[in-house]
C-alpha cells in the first residue's frame, strides 16, 4: 500500500518556529516560512531548515528573513502559481496592537498585517487555513467618543468567508491542552471545500487520546514543567555567554519533562543561562517569595518598599499553571528561587522540545537591554508547539476525509 504523502503548508509570521515545530512533529512538510525578524528567523532556520531539512524551500525565495508585504509585492506571480497545491497556510500576525495585556493601539501599524494575511490567503487559495491571535483581537477599539467599534475578528472572518472559506473560530485556553500556561488565544480554522463546522469539537474530543498516547496529562503544573531546571541541580559556566552561569539538568520528575527531553543529547540545557542578579535584587525576590501571593501581581506595599515602578511583577505558583508569558522575563519571579526565569524555562512552559535551540542574543545591550531581549521575545510571541501538533493531527484527518 502506497504511503500517503505528508501534507504541505506555508508558515507566515513564523516567528522562531513554534507553529512549524508543532506541524513538523505532526508529520507535515513545510514549503517555506515568512518571518521579518532576523533574530527569530535565525532560530527557525537553525532548527528546522539546517538540522531537520523540514522545508522544501522554493528557488525563487532566498532562505532568509522576509517582510510579508515585500513578498506579496515582489513575488505575486510565484505565489499565484502555488494556488491549489498548498494544503494549509498558517500564521498569526503580530498581536501587540490588540493585546489587552499591553497598550492597545488601534493605530499600531502592525495591525495592518492582518490584511496582508488575508491577501496572502487570497493568492494561494490553500485547502485549509489557520489563524491565531490574542484574545483582545475579538474586542473592538474605542473611538474618541468612547464608542466601541467592530472587532477585527469580525472583519477577518467576513473577508475569509468572501474568499470562499468555511470558517470556525473560538477562543482557546492552551492550559486545557497539556500546556502548563493559561494562555488564551483567538483561533480561526477555515476550509475551502470541506465544512469546518465541528472542528473545535473534534479537537477537544481527541485531545485526551492525543496526550495519553504521549504519556501526558491534560493539566500540567509549572513545577511539573521546570522543576528539573532549578539552580539547586548545579551550575556550570555558560557555553554561550562569558561570565554567566548555566544550569544543568536534574532528574526528570514528570512525564512532561521526560517527553520534552526526548531526542536531546545535551548534558547542559540550551539557553539555560541564569541572570546575574545583584545581591539587592536577590534579597528583593526572596522577600517576594516569602511574603507575596502567588500568581498575582505583587501588592502596592511591596512595590513601595522596594520603590518598584514596574506595573507588573508576578510571583509564580509551582502548583498551578503559569500565567501568559510575556516577552519581558522580569515580569515574573521563579516559584521557589529568588530569580527570573531562564530562556529554557520559557521554552518548557511553551512546550518546545529540549533539542530545539534558541539563537541570537539574550539581550541587545545598552539602554534597551531590559526591554530588547531577543531570545525571550521569540518565546513570548510563540504559539505552543504541543498544541499545534494536536491541531495538526486533527487537520490531517480532515485532509484524509
Amino acid at each position: 500500500m502506497k504511503e500517503q504523502a505528508s501534507p504541505k503548508y506555508i508558515d507566515i509570521f513564523a516567528g522562531c518556529g513554534g507553529l512549524s515545530l508543532g506541524l513538523y512533529n505532526a508529520g507535515w512538510k513545510g514549503m517555506f516560512a515568512i518571518e521579518k525578524s532576523k533574530h527569530a528567523f535565525e532560530t527557525l532556520k537553525y532548527n528546522l531548515i539546517d538540522k531537520k531539512n523540514h522545508f522544501d524551500w522554493p528557488d525563487w525565495l532566498e532562505t532568509k528573513e522576509h517582510d510579508i508585504n515585500e513578498i506579496l509585492s515582489n513575488h505575486e506571480d510565484e505565489l499565484k502559481k502555488l494556488a491549489g497545491t498548498v494544503d494549509l497556510v498558517a500564521g498569526g500576525p503580530p498581536c501587540q496592537g490588540f493585546s489587552i495585556a499591553g497598550k492597545r493601539n488601534k493605530d499600531d501599524e502592525r495591525n495592518k498585517l492582518v490584511d496582508s494575511y488575508v491577501h496572502f490567503i487570497e493568492l494561494i487559495k490553500p485547502k485549509m487555513l489557520f489563524f491565531e491571535n490574542v484574545k483582545g483581537f475579538t474586542c473592538g477599539f474605542k473611538d474618541d467618543n468612547g464608542v466601541i467599534g467592530e472587532p477585527y475578528s469580525n472583519k477577518v472572518v467576513s473577508q475569509l468567508q468572501e474568499i470562499g472559506y468555511n470558517i470556525e473560530h473560538r477562543i482557546i485556553d492552551f492550559s486545557e491542552f497539556g500546556i502548563p500556561q493559561r494562555r488564551k488565544r483567538f483561533i480561526i480554522v477555515g476550509m475551502l471545500e470541506n465544512n469546518s463546522t465541528g472542528f473545535f469539537e473534534d479537537a477537544y474530543k481527541l485531545k485526551d487520546k492525543f496526550l495519553l498516547d504521549k504519556g501526558l496529562e491534560y493539566k500540567v503544573t509549572l513545577k511539573e514543567a521546570i522543576s528539573d531546571l532549578k539552580t539547586s541541580h548545579g551550575e556550570v559556566p555558560s557555553p554561550d555567554s562569558n561570565g554567566f552561569k548555566n544550569g544543568v539538568y536534574g532528574k526528570a520528575e514528570s512525564a512532561y519533562q521526560k517527553y520534552l527531553k526526548e531526542g536531546c543529547e545535551k548534558i547542559v540545557p540550551d539557553s539555560h543561562r541564569f541572570a546575574r542578579h545583584k545581591q539587592e535584587t536577590i534579597e528583593k525576590f526572596q522577600y517576594i517569595l516569602d511574603n507575596c501571593e502567588k500568581n498575582k501581581n505583587i501588592g502596592e506595599e511591596t512595590k513601595k518598599l522596594y520603590n518598584l515602578k514596574k506595573s507588573c511583577t508576578i510571583l509564580l505558583d509551582g502548583d498551578s499553571q503559569c500565567p501568559t508569558l510575556t516577552t519581558l522575563p522580569d515580569d515574573y519571579v521563579h516559584y521557589c528561587e529568588p530569580r527570573i526565569l531562564t530562556v529554557r524555562e520559557y521554552a518548557r512552559i511553551q512546550s518546545f522540545n529540549d533539542w530545539f535551540e534558541f539563537k541570537s542574543k539574550y539581550t541587545t545591550g545598552g539602554k534597551n537591554r531590559v526591554k530588547d531581549v531577543p531570545r525571550y521575545s521569540q518565546l513570548g510571541n510563540a504559539i505552543p508547539p504541543l498544541f499545534v501538533e494536536h491541531l495538526g493531527s486533527v487537520l490531517r484527518n480532515y485532509i484524509s476525509n
